[in-house]
């Protein structure tokens, strides 16, 4: 079905058609891939924004307004917001930045690919989305495997292909759209040059695969960090944080380095002094990996380990600002053992993705559980950021590098045989939702009252701006009726069964 001959039909919907999977497709042809009306994420006074999504596909971030009722209200329903209940501040919700999707991006025509991402990434005419995740050097989704220092010597580093041609190009664009876009960047492996085998013997380890970092070249290591933040500024580019490792307890990954808690510990205090030595203000992260710690024992709260292992009195120590998780193993009821104990410690989550194995593509089966889990799953346990994997590949799950992720589906999947048909998954629409209404600098809030149903999960927020937001999830098998207050405004919003609404107002 040809988008231009339905616009009349769904002025209001960001979606146009539906597989029968129950994924949402565009073929934007030759006419610009946009909204026919841009996303209004911006209330005037008395105004309530909300978006929709349903499992069933009806409804795809469709927007819909409302006035608000001046005064509070005694309804039994309501979910009353209380701001003297705070919590963590946000910094943002995205996408990874893959080589992959940057390759798929570029494919596009240069009207369609910039519409697109104005869609996403734009504060005034898009959803807002303001985080990146890339990588240092190769992921599983690059074109090979490689570092930005392979010859032997930290005075060879230099930015590669993948990163000049693609995913530089990519951000750049991104940037312009929303110059204030906050990138996380993490290595999956170290140059050959700088691995050991063990720790014993430092016997060489030349090996994409496994491996340690020769604790010998700490100092190189974290030069080759510095000069990475540094090369990406001079190309206008800001690394407003990094980890030391994706990943630290896989040894399996097509590129990867293993660096248990002890080994990331004593990097991190070298890597904080580098980057405070060179007047850096890019943060750290530690960790990057799962809930469960690889089921290895002597891993088990592997940031808290970190943080004691460094203390508090070494250079840089400020930048060390907390801790990023993945979802493949475990569960995020992990986050709230390591807040507790560090909450003077921020939590960011950084990396889940859907595939073959989880029916990524059917919204029916992702939705509900992308949101229970994936987001409100974790900023109602504390994490100030949420990121999923690709933004975009293509519909045979590409490109991919061997012994990676060959299973894995994009937020939005991309048909390679004329680069303008686009699928949407439910990551995609997750991260919309979050974005459309909770601005970066939102502050979590709680409440002082709200509705005893099992099946309503919600979250709330305080905007920089002065706005307030609400994102409202009914998991359950009836719409559920919900009256919404800040304590001078309210209004009542019927949540469709099995259903997602962001709500923003002023």
């Amino acid at each position: 079905m040809k988008t231009k001959n339905i616009f009349a039909m769904l002025l209001s919907a960001s979606v146009l058609s539906l597989t029968a999977c129950n994924v949402a497709t565009i073929d934007v042809d030759n006419t610009p891939y946009d909204l026919p009306v841009a996303p209004n994420t911006n209330p005037a006074d008395g105004q309530v924004q909300m978006f929709t999504t349903t499992v069933e596909g009806h409804d795809l971030l469709h927007q819909t307004s409302a006035a608000t009722v001046d005064g509070s209200t005694m309804a039994p329903t309501t979910i009353a917001l209380d701001p003297s209940k705070r919590y963590q501040t946000m910094d943002g919700f995205g996408f990874a930045i893959t080589y992959s999707s940057a390759y798929n991006l570029l494919k596009m025509s240069k009207e369609n690919r910039e519409a697109l991402l104005k869609k996403i990434y734009s504060p005034t005419e898009g959803y807002g989305v303001s985080y990146a995740r890339i990588a240092i050097g190769c992921s599983d989704f690059s074109s090979r495997e490689y570092t930005l220092c392979d010859k032997k010597g930290i005075e060879n580093f230099a930015l590669q292909s993948d990163e000049n041609d693609y995913i530089i190009p990519v951000l750049k664009e991104i940037l312009t759209i929303n110059p204030n876009l906050k990138i996380i960047a993490a290595p999956w492996t170290c140059p050959k040059w700088m691995k050991v085998s063990n720790l014993e013997t430092l016997k060489p380890h030349d090996e994409w695969t496994d491996g340690h970092v020769n604790p010998m070249l700490y100092n190189e290591y974290a030069e080759y960090f510095v000069k990475f933040v540094q090369a990406m500024s001079g190309q206008g580019i800001n690394i407003y944080a990094v980890s030391p490792q994706n990943e630290p307890l896989n040894k399996q990954n097509s590129a990867s380095t293993y660096m248990p808690w002890e080994e990331e510990a004593e990097f991190v205090k070298i890597l904080a002094g580098q980057f405070k030595k060179n007047n850096l203000k890019t943060q750290i992260y530690v960790y990057d990996h799962n809930y469960d710690y690889s089921k290895d024992a002597s891993q088990d709260d592997y940031p808290i380990k970190v943080y004691n292992a460094l203390g508090d009195n070494y250079e840089g120590s400020e930048l060390v600002v907390g801790a990023a998780y993945h979802d493949y193993g475990g569960n995020n009821t992990e986050l709230d053992d390591i807040h507790e104990k560090a909450p003077n410690k921020g939590l960011i989550f950084s990396e889940t993705s859907i595939g073959t194995w989880n029916d990524g593509r059917n919204l029916s089966k992702r939705l509900m559980a992308d949101m229970t889990n994936v987001a409100l799953g974790t900023v109602n346990k504390n994490c100030k950021a949420v990121l999923v994997w690709n933004l975009m590949l293509d519909k045979s799950m590409g490109p991919n590098l061997d012994g990676g992720c060959q299973t894995c589906f994009g937020a939005i999947d991309i048909d390679e045989s004329n680069y303008k048909t686009l699928s949407y998954n439910s990551h995609y629409y997750v991260i919309c939702h979050l974005s459309s209404v909770v601005k970066p600098g939102a502050v979590r809030v709680g409440t002082s009252r709200e509705p005893s149903n099992p099946n309503l999960i919600h979250s709330q927020f305080v905007n920089p701006d002065g706005t307030y937001a609400a994102i409202l999830l009914n998991t359950g098998a009836n719409s559920i009726d919900v009256t919404v207050s800040d304590g001078k405004k309210h209004f009542l919003v019927t949540v469709p069964t099995q259903s997602i609404i962001s709500c923003i107002w002023k």
